[in-house]
């Protein structure tokens, strides 16, 4: 339930209210970005939120029990504040989204009405469209462990252990070739093994994707000492002869790479020698062995 504050509660009952909506939208970068509907600036609790942004509601949906609570806003494309190309590069995606309503005379007098997350972001040529999640679709993303083969820790957090930022483990490198914004020779990474980036993480540092990621799925060595990064999709915005960027080895998520590559066996988050599918289909014989092997090869 809901506690209003007395001021913004005697200015509903007056019937004459001075009301105006207010979003609040921190990216997972940290960047805070404030908006409201009414016509000047107004700031609360440490966040300005900027008028006339173009910011305006649309469809709203609340329903009792676990349901996922939507809400929708509209604005325009504005080159200072919401861009396309951030849009592009996901720099919006699953930010924390928080909807206020406020009296605009007295923002003290104010309540919130909604948190959640930005999920789908549409884009058109002047504006774009975002949906807001409630905070119960978090309750179906997949949560806790899994009981698997190969580990389940993203390798670098805190689960893993590994520092990425260990020379052995991050290069730097520049743009030197490219093909179809997915498939790029580079110069910087000559002193590392072949595949030793594969399912790493590319991070721009400058260029049009300047601080976007992309996940690695090759890296390749020529026979001419040249290296071949494939990124598994191609980059939100084209890739130029010199942008720079900076690279984290990759973890297959076996056993045997996280002890050979990492030394870090002792964190390693799966359970290697769980049965295989063919020990689920044992079937009792009368002579050899039950391991779950085939009848006709015995």
């Amino acid at each position: 339930m809901k506690t209003v504050p007395p001021g913004l509660q005697a200015l509903l009952d007056s019937g004459v209210t001075t009301l105006c909506t207010c979003w609040r939208i921190e990216r997972l970068d940290g960047e805070v970005f404030g908006f409201t509907n009414h016509d000047r600036m107004l700031r609360f609790a440490g966040t300005g939120y900027q008028p006339e942004t173009g910011f305006t509601p649309a469809e709203t949906a609340a329903s009792l029990g676990l349901a996922v609570d939507t809400a929708e806003i509209e604005g325009a494309l504005s080159a200072d504040v919401i861009t396309d190309a951030d849009i592009a590069l996901g720099l919006w995606d699953n930010a924390h989204a928080e909807i206020w309503r406020v009296d605009w005379t007295d923002t003290a007098n104010r309540v919130i009405l909604r948190k959640g997350s930005l999920g789908e972001i549409s884009r058109g040529t002047q504006s774009f469209f975002a949906e807001i999640r409630g905070l119960a679709h978090q309750l179906a993303q997949p949560g806790g462990r899994t009981f698997q083969r190969n580990c389940d820790a993203v390798v670098g957090d805190a689960r893993c252990g590994v520092n990425l930022d260990q020379p052995a483990f991050k290069g730097t490198g520049a743009v030197s070739a490219v093909t179809d914004d997915r498939l790029i020779s580079v110069s910087g990474l000559g002193g590392f093994a072949a595949g030793w980036f594969a399912q790493g993480l590319l991070t721009w540092t400058a260029g049009s994707n300047a601080g976007a990621r992309s996940e690695v799925a090759g890296h390749r060595l020529g026979a001419s000492g040249s290296v071949t990064i494939e990124l598994w999709r191609r980059a939100e915005r084209p890739i130029r002869i010199g942008d720079t960027f900076t690279v984290t080895a990759g973890c297959g998520k076996t056993w045997e790479i996280c002890r050979a590559k990492f030394s870090n066996g002792a964190n390693h988050r799966s359970f290697p020698h769980i049965p295989g599918n063919d020990a689920a289909y044992q079937t009792a014989k009368t002579g050899g062995v039950n391991d779950g092997g085939s009848f006709f090869n015995d």
